[in-house]
């Protein structure tokens, strides 16, 4: 007579594994497949109030999450500051996804003087393109698309979200200010895609944005032309919701967030709506950042002399980061 011993069966003279049923190896997979995602899920949402590259904070009253963005060096999206706008994103997620009544706005600001993004990180593209790199090119813009998907669509939660822009938005730091539901810019601020200057485009969400909340043609222009804008421009082409006075951004938002409480259900629905009415797939996305790709790979050294002129100019920026309130 055999006798099972621990998940083996004698067969022959040799032991051979014990399978389970079907239907009990699948509830088993199940289960643990759960556990791995609630453990994930703890993970994510503990690490959300500390990340090195952002600031995070929760206003339990108002139902408002907080964010600023704290540059190690030059104010643009590094391949770590990226990561950790991951990590908030799938930390909201865990947080408040099981909870959507308690989290009702989500703001985005820069505790860099004067700037809330100069954008993608040049210094990375240059040696990408030097080494013709292609595919470092194409993940670094994937990554950026999908923080930027994430934000235009709330992260698929009952939230408004609120773009601050204290300083200058330039390039992908433009781009992703206007994956945000409602901008609120001061009055000093400057925008625009400086791309051109030195032979690309802006690729990771620039055309798509515009177009859809202006039009192809004024996408086109601000793509091509290389000009910077003031916040009253920006605001005439509907590209910015509210300009308010230098040092005003913050208390501009709360107010924002105040007087909007009452009606937040009926605002959030409106711009979920937009987003059926005018969707933004991701796919989309993706091929802009490979013509993107295709496109900086084709930069000539004098191209590249300039883009590390701009790095340079962005490292003499003043480093010390800047209270906002």
């Amino acid at each position: 007579m055999t006798s099972i011993a621990s998940r083996d069966t004698v067969a022959g003279g040799r032991f051979v594994p014990f399978a389970l049923p079907p239907a009990m190896q699948a509830d088993s997979v199940a289960r643990l497949g759960g556990r791995t995602l609630e453990l994930q899920r703890a993970a994510d949402a503990a690490r959300l109030f500390c990340l090195e590259h952002l600031e995070v904070s929760f206003d339990e009253k108002s139902g408002a999450l907080w964010s600023f963005m704290r540059a190690k060096g030059r104010p643009s999206y590094s391949l770590a500051l990226l990561d950790d706008i991951h990590a908030m994103q799938d930390g909201i997620v865990a947080r408040f996804g099981s909870q959507p009544n308690e989290l009702r706005y989500l703001i985005a600001g820069s505790r860099s003087p004067g700037v809330f993004s100069l954008g993608g990180d040049l210094d990375l593209f240059a040696t990408c393109i030097r080494n013709q790199d292609r595919q470092a090119l194409i993940d670094y813009g994937k990554s950026c698309v999908r923080v930027l998907h994430r934000f235009h669509t709330a992260l698929d939660l009952p939230i408004v979200t609120i773009g601050l822009a204290q300083g200058d938005a330039l390039g992908g730091g433009l781009e992703s200010l206007l994956s945000f539901n409602f901008i609120i810019a001061e009055r000093t601020a400057k925008f625009g895609f400086p791309e051109t200057l030195f032979g690309l485009f802006p690729g990771m969400g620039a055309y798509s944005i515009v177009a859809r909340r202006a039009n192809a043609a004024f996408a086109e222009d601000m793509m091509l032309s290389g000009r910077t804008y003031t916040a009253d421009e920006m605001k005439e082409a509907g590209l910015v919701h509210m300009v308010v006075e230098p040092g005003q951004g913050i208390e501009a938002a709360k107010d924002y967030i105040a007087r909007s409480q009452s009606r937040h259900a009926g605002i959030r629905a409106v711009y979920e709506v937009g987003r059926r009415v005018n969707p933004m797939p991701l796919d989309e996305l993706d091929d802009i950042v490979r013509i993107w790709a295709d496109c900086a790979l084709k930069l000539s050294d004098r191209d590249l002399r300039l883009m590390q002129r701009l790095v340079a100019a962005q490292n003499r920026l003043p480093k010390q980061l800047q209270a906002a309130e």
